[in-house]
């Protein structure tokens, strides 16, 4: 199979489920969970003489997502109703926007700072979510459930412009970190409030038009959303190769086996019968309101990672970890208005203390030591009265659990702070290269990496109080003697 030959033309579908309270045409609670078929009404359901109220928070969302893109804002906005059947679908057709998206023209920059690709953003609209069949329940019947029907829901299309699983992988983090940075959905692709369905072809490079494509849906996480991909590419590749024809279909995940599988032939375009939502007004959106929801945005993750990388000095990597979840950012700025450790302070969060997040399955909002503190910490540290392994190992264990406690007092509580006495540290110098004589003439002979030797027998003897800098300095001394 001559892979090299060929180049993968994929575009995604988000689906993001909008935080909102209610419903995005009714007063119905719009959450995930409760008993089945209990956040529901007349108006959910469709029932005749009913009818919808628009909710203005559902345009909000939507605009912030277009903001948070580099999209237009559409002024005039039109409903539409999207008819078809099935079963989940109470009224029978979902409201909509056909013609009119909300947003439109936008990208997602992917990539490290130095190699950024821009992927177009089509067109963003607003819609209501179905409800849910549920096939696992009973061996004879699909069961339905229509808590989810009337969900305020942002479909994100992109352009075809990715060219592999791997950065399909990358756009749709970029997507889920956004909608969770700004609130607009909790990105949970195992809840399905972030579903995603990826359009493939493939074609020979230098090609100009594209190849059949192929949509796979029922993806329920980013790693699976690659994995399909992937094996997409491979299998239609390698169909070309054999002389077969790829079919235009809609296809299934295997996430045990990692393959497709046909759903339904796709030989031509759903006709929806889309017509004008006749019992909603046009929407318009002022420039006020735009203006008004673009000044109270944050910092976008791209924007923060680029300022850590070249005003705070923190490698790609460092930055690109601190600002994957919004809960570590808002720590971190406020830890750094205490202190311009700024390497330290990020090797903190992204050592120690996610190392005591993710022992607990926590958030960055459950760490219990205030910015301020650990910035002092910090200043310990680096005024060498504590070690940062007796730190991270000794005290932050303690400290968690009583973070209101000073950590110089309770270092001094722990006895834990380092020994800097040049005199005390010397005589253990001494003990230590006593103990090891021939190792002394193998380090003068050469093997200089016998330093870490006489290093743990000098900090096994101040029971890890001597100052690491202090013992180092007083070692090469008198083995270079």
């Amino acid at each position: 199979m001559n892979k090299e030959s060929y180049e993968a033309v994929i575009g995604l579908e988000v689906h993001a489920q909008l935080l909102t309270k209610t419903k995005a045409y009714s007063s119905d609670i719009a959450e995930y969970g409760g008993d089945p078929n209990t956040h529901v009404s007349v108006v959910t359901l469709g029932h005749p003489g009913t009818l919808p109220v628009f909710n203005k928070r559902t345009a909000e969302l939507a605009i912030t997502m277009g903001l948070a893109t580099h999209c237009k804002i559409r002024e005039h906005n039109l409903f539409a109703r999207k008819n078809y059947f099935y079963a989940d679908l109470p009224k029978g057709y979902q409201i909509t926007q056909d013609q009119t998206p909300i947003c439109t023209e936008g990208y997602v920059e992917i990539g490290e700072s130095r190699k950024e690709k821009r992927i177009g953003i089509t067109r963003i609209h607003m819609e209501e979510d179905a409800g849910k069949s549920i096939h696992e329940l009973d061996p004879y019947f699909t069961l339905i459930d229509l808590n989810r029907a009337g969900t305020p829901l942002i479909e994100i299309v992109s352009e075809p412009d990715l060219r592999s699983g791997e950065e399909a992988y990358e756009y749709l983090t970029e997507i889920r970190k956004l909608v969770r940075y700004l609130a607009i959905c909790d990105g949970n692709m195992e809840e399905g409030s972030l579903r995603c369905d990826a359009n493939i072809s493939v074609r020979k490079k230098g090609a100009s038009e594209f190849g059949v494509k192929v949509e796979v849906k029922n993806m329920n996480s980013i790693r699976n959303v690659k994995r399909a991909i992937d094996h997409e590419i491979e299998r239609q590749i390698a169909a070309i190769e054999n002389g077969e024809t790829i079919s235009q279909e809609t296809r299934s995940f295997d996430a045990a086996a990692g393959t497709t599988f046909s759903m339904r032939s796709k030989e031509a375009a759903h006709d929806y019968r889309y017509f004008p939502e006749p019992d909603l007004p046009p929407l318009r959106i002022h420039a006020a309101m735009v203006e008004e929801i673009r000044s109270g945005m944050p910092a976008l993750p791209k924007e923060l990672q680029k300022r850590y990388e070249q005003e705070l000095g923190l490698s790609t990597y460092d930055a690109a970890l601190l600002t994957a979840e919004k809960s570590v950012v808002t720590y971190f700025e406020a830890l750094i208005q205490h202190t311009t450790r700024y390497k330290a302070a990020a090797n903190w969060i992204l050592g120690p203390v996610r190392e005591w997040l993710n022992a607990g399955a926590r958030d960055m909002d459950d760490f219990p030591v205030a910015p301020a503190q650990l910035a002092a910490l910090l200043a310990l540290i680096d005024e060498g009265k504590l070690s940062f392994s007796a730190a991270a190992q000794q005290l932050l264990p303690v400290w968690v659990e009583e973070p209101d406690t000073a950590p110089d007092a309770l270092a001094q509580k722990l006895n834990l702070i380092q020994e800097t006495d040049e005199a005390f540290i010397e005589q253990l110098v001494d003990e230590a290269l006593k103990a090891f004589p021939d190792k002394v003439a193998e380090y003068r002979n050469g093997k200089k990496g016998l330093i870490g030797l006489f290093m743990g027998e000098v900090m096994k003897r101040s029971k890890g109080k001597a100052d690491p800098k202090v013992a180092t300095a007083l070692l090469q001394k008198k083995l270079e003697a």
